[in-house]
């Protein structure tokens, strides 16, 4: 059972806050806020309260997370570069586990009937790519491209949160099974094609990674991304042409996925030599294409609508704005990231 402490040192690095900060803005001194964190003392009903209005949310949010078990994991799947900076996804890793806490306290209210389930595998047992064809099929995902994977995972309910990351942050996403229901939080300011790879890296984590965790991990979820975005047996034959790079942009158009994830693809199904993933690497980098590739922004965009109907379904219900931002655990509307309201833009479900 986690203490309320470790929520609150959660909820503080989710906004980005020092002891210090937090202190001076709940009116306590440092020394008191550290020895609440570390579950020496407990704060009485009064300092609950203006802890939590600094931190956004409600006293019954932090109460209710001292009492989950496991509420606070202790590590996300994450889909991060090697150069992002600890403390970058460690708040990151932080304001999920928040989203973990506020999802679980919605489902309470909300109840979500899905078209689709999340199967789970281990991966000792079952390959990434034969989970990847197994989940299409039990989907009843089309053959080809998968123009709008976040519709599908709407509707396996697989609540999705998109925050802009900031330019240095390096880091397109993360996941957690929130009790029943996955809580996916992604970067919104990646192109399309980097976002729909990350949606997939993500849904393999959740599907490979809800119980069996090993250093393989971001290797699996590669592989299953890969497969399920661009099956083996329909793409092998289209990467058995040269590519060049009017080959991969027209590939691009087709399968909705970026020209590196193409040519890792092609790599890995043995259709492209070492020596010729190197030299188009080397090529888009000389073209600054590398973090941004032409005709992203052509793509069919990803826009998961799951957290923005469930706030259409509680107005339904006659709540106000402030009674769905309480009952999501959020101090206001303003701060409700989770079902936000239209003037809620800090966080954004893309």
């Amino acid at each position: 059972m986690t203490g309320i402490g470790e929520v609150l040192a959660t909820a503080r690095r989710a906004r980005g806050m020092t002891q210090e900060e937090l202190a001076s803005r709940a009116e306590v001194t440092q020394a008191a806020l550290s020895r609440y964190e570390h579950d020496l003392r407990t704060p009485d009903e009064e300092v609950l309260a203006r802890l939590a209005r600094a931190l956004g949310v409600t006293p019954q949010l932090l109460q209710r997370g001292g009492r989950i078990e496991g509420g606070i994991a202790v590590g996300a799947h994450m889909r991060r570069r090697a150069t992002a900076k600890a403390t970058v996804w460690r708040e990151l890793e932080a304001k999920l586990n928040m989203l973990r806490l506020h999802t679980a306290q919605l489902m309470d209210e909300v109840a979500i009937r899905t078209d689709r389930q999340v199967p789970t595998f281990d991966p000792l047992e079952v390959e990434p790519e034969a989970a990847a064809r197994m989940l299409r099929a039990q989907w009843r995902m089309p053959v080809g491209p998968v123009h709008s994977l976040s519709a599908w995972l709407d509707a396996a309910g697989i609540v999705v949160i998109a925050e802009d990351f900031g330019p240095s942050a390096r880091v397109d996403g993360l996941s957690q099974w929130s009790g029943a229901y996955p809580v996916v939080l992604v970067n919104s300011s990646a192109p399309t094609d980097r976002k729909r790879l990350t949606l997939a890296h993500e849904l393999g984590h959740l599907v490979l990674h809800s119980d069996h965790v090993d250093e393989d991990v971001e290797a699996q979820a590669n592989v299953f991304a890969a497969e399920l975005l661009m099956p083996r047996d329909e793409i092998t034959p289209m990467l058995r042409q040269r590519l060049t790079l009017d080959r991969l942009a027209d590939l691009k158009r087709y399968w909705g996925v970026s020209m590196q994830a193409l040519i890792e693809r092609a790599h890995a199904l043995g259709t492209l030599t070492a020596t010729q993933r190197a030299s188009l690497h080397k090529t888009l980098s000389a073209k600054g294409w590398r973090t941004r590739e032409p005709l992203s922004d052509g793509l069919a965009p990803e826009e998961p609508r799951l957290a923005r109907h469930i706030a259409e379904s509680l107005k339904t219900r006659g709540l106000s704005e402030r009674e769905i931002a309480r009952l999501t655990g959020f101090s206001s509307p303003e701060e409700n990231t989770l079902a936000p309201s239209p003037r809620s833009r800090r966080l954004q479900v893309v």
